[in-house]
């Protein structure tokens, strides 16, 4: 699956379209958990969404929460 095909599938399911490299890298996350698609094809796709500069929101808010305390 491309980045295209998911963007396809989240178009499909929540009828809007998606730009935001970090809400589709949650997308595929979620897409993954539910087994609808393999885990070669999650590995793929995280790669690609991180070369373009997506990260993990949770563990982006999880550190920020570290420093303030």
């Amino acid at each position: 699956m491309t980045i295209h095909e998911l963007k396809e599938k989240f178009f499909q399911k929540r009828s809007y379209s998606i730009e935001d490299t970090c809400q589709l890298l949650d997308f595929a996350k979620q897409t993954y958990i539910n087994n609808e698609i393999s885990l070669k094809e999650y590995r793929s796709i995280v790669r690609e969404l991180e070369a373009l500069g997506a990260y993990n929101v949770d563990v982006d808010f999880e550190s920020a929460i570290k420093t303030e305390a």
